[in-house]
């Protein structure tokens, strides 16, 4: 009796330990909703009648945009390197996520300066960032796409082929109806992503969502409007992933991938088929894509990272990569130690809740930097005026920011955005280790720490690996919550390179973007190996 009621006090802590982290994480999505309560309608009339039609309007069309432009180039590029044989195939299938590695605001200064120095078309527009953000975004569409259609079977090819149906035919009647969830959730992404950016539109001067928030808070010094626009737009964002599935709720989807069957070829031998290139025009899409979308924008910033080399550049650049990569490094260690207990937490408490409530507080991915950053000072500017207020009362003076404005909200606003990431990793490391083998090592009268420690930390090192480096990696591009709430005087290799590129110091910018850039490819390679 007495070792049931210990066991079940010890699966009631796992239950506070994960519904506690989750309340906590999840507090800054419900601060911009709780601003809702006080809406000032001589402000919204005044956002109406001047510049909201215009956010809004810009905003759908550049989600809009983005999403067909990443489509039709992911969908085109996956199904070119899953069905044919070309020259460069092998290198293409996984080269072609390499602009993933490539944040949009990037991309966005360098081709800037590219067309402003040899005098070319002017790229700051709304159609130049619908390109640009396409380039850097489709990867989310091609592999997902690429898995889809790699795992359908030859059998529905063969049967087109004996019909005579075109390879175009098949592709529009059969392969792309079946690929659908995929190319959908791709989608999403590519246009979550696009909704959430803030420095490529800020570079062209698109009036959007971010850059009204950042207007309406610093311009117009009205943070409760911006916290509710904020709202506007993390409401906005779960519409997309809203609509998509909304947009399939009624279809089903199966496919049965036969085993030791090579899927990545189609050999479609049928005489009166021909695939939509040549396979030279094929290998010429495929470079030019990659080309454009990487090669190109990360030689010129090597040039130009090399013509501005010079002892000051060099020393303010190490303490650059020092702020960053220190900042970037204890942030993903918190946050892979969160994402553990939280992945605990549901392995252990036998409350169904604390599934519900992890899956809550991982939102945070899904919302903009810049809505986190409004969400993170509410609950933390009360709690610092709330420790003044008492620490007055008791010795008669203000001890200032406490958790706003330091490293405690920059840090807490990380664990919010990038949670998800290292859930996921560690979430599907703890499912391939089966519960029965927890059962027998506390038969011998080990406890949890002895289990982790003995048996789940070895078998978990890859996935906590894979977590930390992809944590890593978006901490060091994230731009928007760190430009609201880095300290004074601290600055990260993004936000330096954005404030480079707002002063047309591109050449400046060269330097800590390219690092950014190479840095990023890390998880790209951990990706393909994955794939592999």
């Amino acid at each position: 009796m007495a070792v049931i009621i210990n066991k079940w006090r010890e699966l009631d802590r796992w239950f506070v330990v994960g519904a506690g982290l989750s309340v906590i994480l999840a507090l800054p999505v419900l601060a911009i909703l709780f601003s809702y309560s006080h809406l000032s309608a001589e402000l919204w009339r005044h956002l109406y009648d001047t510049t909201l039609s215009e956010y809004l309007t810009n905003s759908v069309l550049l989600t809009l945009g983005v999403g067909l432009g990443s489509m039709f180039l992911g969908v085109a590029l996956a199904w070119c390197v899953t069905q044919y044989t070309f020259w460069g195939r092998g290198f293409f299938e996984w080269a072609l996520l390499l602009p993933l590695a490539m944040p949009a605001y990037i991309i966005a200064y360098t081709y800037t300066g590219m067309f402003d120095q040899f005098g070319w078309f002017d790229s700051r527009t709304l159609l130049g960032a619908i390109v640009l953000m396409s380039l850097v975004l489709y990867p989310y569409v091609y592999i997902l796409a690429k898995t889809a259609f790699s795992s359908q079977q030859h059998t529905y090819q063969d049967a087109a082929a004996s019909l005579g149906v075109t390879h175009a035919r098949y592709f529009f009647k059969v392969a792309l109806p079946i690929a659908r969830p995929a190319v959908f959730t791709g989608m999403a992404l590519a246009m979550m992503e696009a909704l959430a950016d803030y420095g490529t539109v800020a570079y062209f001067g698109i009036s959007t969502f971010t850059t009204g928030i950042f207007r309406t808070w610093f311009g117009m010094g009205e943070m409760q409007l911006a916290s509710q626009l904020a709202g506007a737009l993390a409401v906005f964002v779960l519409l997309v992933l809203g609509l998509e599935k909304y947009s399939r709720r009624n279809m089903r989807f199966y496919q049965t991938q036969i085993p030791h069957q090579d899927m990545r070829v189609n050999t479609y031998t049928n005489t009166q088929s021909k695939p939509f290139l040549s396979p030279l025009l094929m290998s010429v899409f495929c470079l030019v894509v990659l080309a454009v979308a990487f090669i190109i924008p990360v030689f010129q910033l090597c040039i130009w990272a090399w013509e501005f080399a010079e002892v000051s550049v060099i020393d303010e650049y190490l303490s650059l990569v020092s702020n960053s990569f220190l900042l970037a490094f204890s942030t993903s260690v918190l946050i892979v130690a969160l994402a553990l207990l939280l992945s605990y937490a549901q392995r252990f408490s036998t409350h169904s809740q604390v599934s519900g409530l992890t899956q809550f507080a991982a939102l945070g991915y899904a919302i903009p930097g810049t809505v986190l950053a409004i969400g993170v000072l509410q609950p933390l500017g009360w709690l610092d005026e709330q420790i003044n207020v008492l620490w007055a009362f008791v010795f008669d003076e203000y001890i200032g920011l406490v958790f706003s404005g330091t490293f405690v909200a920059l840090m807490f606003a990380y664990c919010v955005r990038f949670l998800s990431v290292a859930l996921h990793n560690t979430q599907n490391g703890l499912e391939r280790i089966k519960p029965n083998v927890d059962d027998a090592v506390l038969t011998l009268g080990l406890g949890r720490l002895r289990i982790f420690s003995r048996i789940h930390l070895p078998l978990l090192k890859k996935s906590i690996l894979a977590a930390g480096i992809l944590v890593f990696v978006d901490v060091l591009k994230e731009l928007p919550a760190t430009l609201i709430l880095r300290p004074f005087n601290f600055n990260t290799l993004a936000v330096k390179a954005f404030e480079y590129a707002t002063d047309e110091r591109l050449l400046a910018a060269a330097l800590p973007s390219v690092t950014i850039v190479l840095v990023g490819i890390i998880p790209v390679i951990l990706l393909t190996r994955a794939m592999k």
